[in-house]
C-alpha cells in the first residue's frame, strides 16, 4: 500500500521561507509523476510545481505565480522530495499537497492522473 505524507508547514510572515517535505512508501519500482499542488481558501486545487522520479530526467516545472520562488528538488535516489518556499506571499496561504502519478509525465495539471496524495499541510502566511 502506497502511502505519502506530507511535513514542514506552518505560519510564516510574508517574506519568510518553509521547506515541505513528501515522503513515499510502498512505490513499485516504476517511473512517477511528483507534483506539489495548493488549495487556497474558496478555490479550486492547482499543480505548482512538477516533477518526476527518473533519476536520468532532472526536468522541473513550476506554475508562474511561484516561479522564482518556489524550488522543489527530489532526493535522488530515494523516494523524498521538497519544496523550498521563498519569499512567501498572503495569497500563498493554502493547503499544500504532495501527489505521485504511475507513468504521469512531468507538469501534468490532471489531479487524475495522480495516484497516490498526501493528506495535505496546511501553509499560512500573515503578518
Amino acid at each position: 500500500q502506497v502511502q505519502v505524507a506530507e511535513s514542514g508547514g506552518g505560519e510564516v510572515q510574508p517574506g519568510g521561507s518553509l521547506r515541505l517535505s513528501c515522503t513515499a512508501s510502498g512505490l513499485l519500482i516504476d517511473y512517477y509523476g511528483i507534483a506539489w499542488f495548493r488549495q487556497a481558501p474558496g478555490k479550486e486545487r492547482e499543480g505548482i510545481a512538477f516533477t518526476n522520479n527518473n533519476m536520468d530526467d532532472d526536468t522541473t516545472l513550476y506554475r508562474d505565480s511561484v516561479k522564482g520562488r518556489f524550488i522543489m528538488v527530489r532526493d535522488n535516489g530515494g523516494n523524498t522530495v521538497y519544496l523550498q518556499m521563498n519569499a512567501l506571499k498572503p495569497d500563498d496561504t493554502a493547503v499544500y499537497y504532495c501527489t505521485w502519478g504511475l507513468g504521469t509525465r512531468t507538469g501534468v495539471q490532471d489531479e487524475g492522473e495522480y495516484d497516490h496524495w498526501g493528506q495535505g499541510i496546511q501553509v499560512a502566511v500573515a503578518s
